[in-house]
């Protein structure tokens, strides 16, 4: 049937729906008719639900047995590009439309009025009341808005005065209150407000980058740069030139405590803060966000990787910073890698995608070498600052005690930079205080109930926690095994052990520890960044969040403690993993001025990953990483598809799987290879069995279809799970 615009009322119309049944529902078009992408409320059973007119209906049943949608939801309709990259991402992850949708819809009360929101704006006779320089802050900073009402909130952004200040010059008629809608526009950003100095690297990668602009077709830059080399401000430029030519844009960032330095530097940049996304934004600024980004109210968003979902109306610009972040793969419910999406949905908008990082992923650098995007690259720090002295202390001549991880070269060190006032990090990527604990008279070690895993104790908090299912349970006072009391000793450093080290060691010191378990909220998380930032600690110990784009100008002295953790195991992404991490955390050091050391702990210096960090030639890594690839047919250059059964009954799921086995027939005529079943690393999280399948395959195959109608030959009974994870990233 032909697809049209518009759908006159009683005008069947097949719908996309956010609840899981048939990829289509029919239903008959509301009062007022509704055109294609328009979003409708819907009666399912007793209930109202959302959904999306996706095209005509698909006439399978007879038309009195049809109900009548609702009404149409006051949003514009999804658009074309939009319903055909969540088509995109369907096809792609294997995963029903209608789970997409629900990705996309993340937002509440969508069908109901806005909630009303108090703003201010200059009194027209303001001239005339008793200035104070509070008070000329305040009319100073309204004015330069080029906004004519802001929230309590945006005044506070952009004046830097408090909330008391606001409302005396309220209440003195200084200022007028207004109630609006909250779903509201969001400050302009002004293109022009305030552009960095560049040198001629960064002012070259601007003009090749306007240049794929200007082409207004799909573009897709990898951005590389080592750390200090001012990528962000290229990728600016990128952003100005997109509001340039009114456009929107969007920026993803691989974890939220990243998003406060970064939207100062945006406010700078622009003048004016942009819309946020994320776990950590409230409901009511999620639907705001949600609404002005498909009316055209957000020019620019910064967020997680659930913004990619985002209904752009006209999208014409997409950053990915840090693209080699292992953050950007959401590895549960709808499994999907945020980077290979915007891509996806880059070229399906004939857009600008840029992927940006000072250590990009093996599949991007692949995709540059192969022509297949751009290749940018900034070999130097901007300004005065070098890249940092990196070197190796062979923990095999140390002279380490049991419960010490510090050697006495790196102990050194640390004290020479404090006696000058610099900035210490240790970086260990290991939560907690240790990740084993063991019985001493029995040698049990303690275990989830929930988890074949280990429970890590984490001293800070006196718990101790499954990194698996996230349980948590007091540190027992006896062995849950032998019964024996006081026998229980940890094995192994975390960042809590290690922060304990470092008090004993260096007593005067002000030391943090950053770990994303020990913040309860992104608030405070930023806040300690930003204390830190300042200078107000001497000693940071980090796990990897630490790696993660943040500047801090006066750290001079990075120490890994035990670079060899990320070396263990079969993992297909360790080595180019570890030397990412390393790589990025040992960037940290010597930003401003003064050039930087760090200095790595190991037991194997001899091994090519560490020899490979120490020389600092990417380029040699990367190529000698991508022909072990290569000769084993490993991603990029082959394809790999997981697959894992579940049942909370091992027999159930060793049946299921055992059926998948026996009829693989959609996966032999693409001479794919299927491994398993096996029991999965971890063989039970949160009380269900784990049996993994792994296919692997040539590349540019038609292998989702294929998976599509291997696992549509069983069907899952009872409490049985199949999940299948495109590209997977992880194999536990």
């Amino acid at each position: 049937m032909k697809v049209q615009d518009f759908y006159n009322e009683n005008e069947p119309i097949a719908v996309v729906t956010t609840e899981p049944f048939a990829r289509f529902l029919d239903y008959l078009a509301p009062e007022g008719g509704c055109q294609i992408g328009s979003f409708l409320l819907l009666p399912l059973g007793k209930r109202r639900v959302l959904g999306v007119v996706w095209g005509p209906g698909e006439g399978k049943y007879e038309r009195a047995k049809l109900r009548n949608a609702l009404s149409v939801i006051d949003v514009p309709p999804m658009s074309y590009t939009m319903r055909k990259f969540l088509e995109g991402v369907s096809d792609y992850t294997v995963t029903p439309l209608n789970l997409i949708l629900k990705l996309s819809t993340r937002v509440s009360q969508l069908h109901k009025p806005a909630v009303m929101q108090k703003v201010f704006h200059i009194a027209t006779n303001h001239s005339q009341f008793k200035k104070t320089p509070k008070r000329n802050l305040l009319i100073s900073s309204l004015i330069k808005s080029k906004k004519n009402m802001l929230t309590k909130k945006e005044i506070v952004s952009i004046s830097g005065v408090s909330t008391a200040v606001i409302t005396a010059a309220a209440r003195a008629g200084l200022l007028k209150e207004e109630l609006i809608p909250r779903d509201s526009p969001y400050p302009l950003l002004d293109p022009n407000f305030k552009p960095k100095e560049m040198n001629s690297s960064q002012s070259d990668a601007c003009k090749l980058i306007r240049d794929f602009q200007k082409q207004a077709k799909f573009s897709a830059i990898l951005l590389q740069g080592v750390t200090g080399s001012g990528k962000t401000e290229v990728y600016l430029d990128a952003v100005a030139t997109a509001l340039k030519n009114g456009e929107q844009v969007l920026v993803l960032l691989p974890e939220i405590a990243l998003t406060s330095e970064f939207f100062r530097r945006v406010k700078d940049r622009f003048g004016a803060i942009p819309a946020e996304w994320h776990s950590g934004v409230s409901v009511a600024e999620r639907r705001r966000v949600w609404k002005m980004v498909g009316s055209g109210g957000a020019k620019l968003v910064i967020g997680a990787r659930s913004a990619l979902f985002l209904p752009f109306m006209n999208l014409g610009l997409i950053i990915v910073d840090e693209e080699h972040d292992h953050s950007y793969k959401q590895e549960d419910g709808v499994i999907y890698n945020a980077r290979d999406m915007a891509v996806l949905r880059s070229s399906i908008e004939s857009s600008t995608v840029i992927l940006a990082s000072a250590t990009p992923s093996l599949e991007s650098w692949v995709n540059a070498k192969n022509g297949k995007y751009h290749h940018i690259y900034l070999a130097e720090r901007f300004g005065q600052s070098s890249l940092p002295d990196v070197a190796a202390i062979d923990l095999r001549k140390e002279s380490l005690q049991s419960n010490e991880w510090i050697s006495k070269t790196l102990e050194k060190s640390i004290l020479k930079c404090l006696d000058n006032k610099e900035q210490v990090l240790l970086f260990l990527n290991r939560r907690g205080y240790s990740p084993t604990t063991v019985c001493r008279a029995c040698g049990n070690q303690i275990s989830c109930s929930e988890c074949d895993a280990r429970m890590v104790e984490h001293r800070f908090i006196k718990r101790l926690m499954c990194h698996q299912c996230g349980d948590t349970k007091p540190m027992p006072e006896k062995c849950p095994s032998c019964g024996e009391i006081g026998q229980l000793s940890v094995v192994g450093p975390g960042v809590e052990r290690l922060a304990e080290e470092v008090q004993h060691k260096f007593p005067a010191a002000v030391r943090s520890v950053l770990s994303s378990d020990l913040y309860g909220s992104a608030k405070s998380l930023k806040a300690e960044i930003q204390n830190i930032s300042e200078g107000n600690v001497d000693i940071i110990i980090g796990t990897q969040l630490v790696a993660k784009g943040h500047n801090f100008p006066k750290l001079r002295l990075v120490g890994v403690i035990d670079v060899d953790i990320g070396l263990q195991g079969s993992d297909l992404r360790a080595s180019e993993r570890t030397y990412q991490l390393v790589r990025q955390v040992s960037g940290r050091a010597g930003r401003v001025d003064n050039q930087g050391k760090a200095l790595i702990q190991t037991y194997q210096p001899e091994h090519p990953v560490v020899e490979a960090i120490l020389k600092g030639n990417d380029e040699e890594f990367w190529k000698s990483e991508a022909n072990q690839r290569e000769l084993a047919a490993m991603p990029p250059f082959g394809r790999l598809v997981g697959i894992i059964v579940s049942s909370s009954n091992f027999e159930k799921a060793m049946d299921t799987a055992n059926q998948l086995k026996k009829n693989t027939d959609a996966l032999d005529r693409l001479s794919a290879k299927v491994y398993g079943p096996a029991l999965a690393p971890v063989a039970r999280i949160k009380g269900r069995h784990r049996l993994r399948f792994l296919i692997k395959s040539p590349k540019n195959l038609g292998l989702q279809e294929a998976v599509r109608n291997w696992v549509a030959t069983i069907s899952l009974k009872g409490d049985v799970r199949l999940v299948i994870d495109i590209d997977p990233q992880t194999f536990y």
